[in-house]
């Protein structure tokens, strides 16, 4: 395990790098209770938090956001047959993906934030990070329909070949290979890795606090960009599945606590989550004299932003097994839970939506209300004219909707605690 990942060295944010430059609600919300982070409910009222500056622009078109079919399939386990004919059944009830990967490059961005760790006797993939087999599944469902080459990436805090973590963490890349095809390239989309220079992709509306992102070349030069996320909570934007996994795809080199650095192990702390640390020159610098400190309003906006700049067209989720309460083994009160679902979309925002209904949420929350601690980057893809979310526009197909949910928590009472 690489010392500098501020994970890795302990579950105690307290003595971590990143925990010293928590915000103070931050610092509260993970310190306090004995569900530590989930022990507040209404984050900003209780902290007497300032309200943040607008957003430099605030287009409103989620009346009119664009929505499509989203699947959901009941998956036992995750046996490797099991998985294929399931993922197989979810993509067809879209409409297939023939036409949209054939002759193409595929990149595929999984969602395996921290170190793989065992957590409650059993290994990260069946808790907080992608399955292996799902990835398995998903190259071989991509050979079937004619992909050319498909690329795995993630920005990884290791120095290690992606390789050697990959098998550390209890993947089967030969099996992920053919699978594939042998056509699977695996890549550390934490720098400009095998590309000689950084695309830079614009937010079209102008952004709610950048206009752009400079990122890795596998998120401009692919033809079909997957999002593999996991169905979890998040302690800073209450719930992450495949839009929240676009906060990794920014490359830690330029927008990590030491950069500029090509070889960087660290978070995004001081830069995007707490607005503590400029950005080296060169990359495209946030908007507003006076942008927002709060990870909770930042992160969101962030997230919107990306997801406008680097839309995603195909959108898949792991909800076989996973955690409820928070993103993974460093927040208080986090429990394993089997929701025993696949999901997948055509458009991220509105499959998103779906699955935090099946959650037990309305993904039409207005900020700051449960389950979002901070603002809801939900609403703001949708007012950006990403996708709806709302789930009375999607048409759910498969498995209904009130037969897959899988309650992860319920409102604060007038206690303020959540369950």
């Amino acid at each position: 395990m690489n010392d500098n990942n501020p994970y890795s060295s302990s579950c105690d944010l307290v003595s971590s790098t990143l925990c010293r430059r928590l915000t103070r609600r931050e610092w509260l919300a993970r310190g306090v209770g004995v569900v530590g982070l989930w022990t507040l409910g209404d984050w900003r009222a209780i902290l007497h938090a300032e309200e943040a500056p607008p957003p430099a622009h605030r287009p409103d078109r989620a009346k009119t956001a664009p929505t499509r079919p989203v699947a959901i399939q009941r998956c036992e386990s995750y046996e490797p047959a099991l998985l294929r004919q399931k993922l197989a059944a979810a993509l067809d009830a879209i409409g297939g993906i023939k036409r949209l990967v054939g002759g193409k490059t595929v990149t595929v961005k999984v969602n395996m934030t921290g170190p793989a760790r065992d957590f409650a006797g059993l290994p990260a993939s069946r808790t907080y990070h992608i399955h292996p087999n799902i990835v398995a599944a998903l190259c071989a469902a991509l050979d079937r329909a004619g992909a050319r080459r498909i690329a795995i990436v993630e920005a990884w805090y290791h120095r290690e070949p992606v390789e050697t973590v990959l098998t550390n963490a209890g993947w089967d890349l030969k099996a992920i290979q053919a699978a594939g095809g042998h056509k699977v390239v695996f890549e550390n989309t934490k720098n400009r890795g095998s590309w000689g220079r950084y695309s830079r992709l614009k937010v079209p509306w102008g952004g709610y606090l950048f206009p752009a992102f400079e990122l890795n070349g596998w998120y401009d030069k692919t033809d079909v960009f997957v999002s593999l996320g996991k169905m979890k909570d998040h302690a800073t934007a209450g719930v992450t599945m495949t839009v929240k996994n676009l906060f990794g795809i920014t490359p830690t080199a330029l927008y990590g606590d030491d950069a500029p650095n090509e070889d960087s192990v660290q978070a995004r702390g001081a830069p995007l989550h707490m607005n503590q640390r400029p950005l080296p020159a060169g990359v495209p610098a946030q908007l507003g004299a006076n942008p927002p400190n709060d990870a909770g309003v930042r992160v969101p906006r962030i997230v919107a932003d990306l997801l406008g700049a680097r839309p995603v067209d195909l959108a898949l989720i792991d909800g076989v097994e996973t955690i409820k309460r928070g993103e993974g083994f460093w927040n208080d009160g986090v429990e394993p839970l089997q929701p025993k679902l696949l999901f997948a979309g055509r458009n991220a925002v509105c499959t998103d939506a779906v699955c935090a209904a099946a959650m037990g949420y309305d993904p039409m929350a207005r900020h700051s209300q449960f389950p979002f601690p901070g603002e809801s980057h939900l609403q703001w893809a949708a007012e950006a004219g990403i996708g709806t979310h709302d789930t009375a526009r999607i048409e759910v197909v498969g498995l209904k909707l009130n037969e897959a949910r899988c309650r992860f928590r319920t409102p604060p009472a007038k206690t303020g605690k959540l369950s």
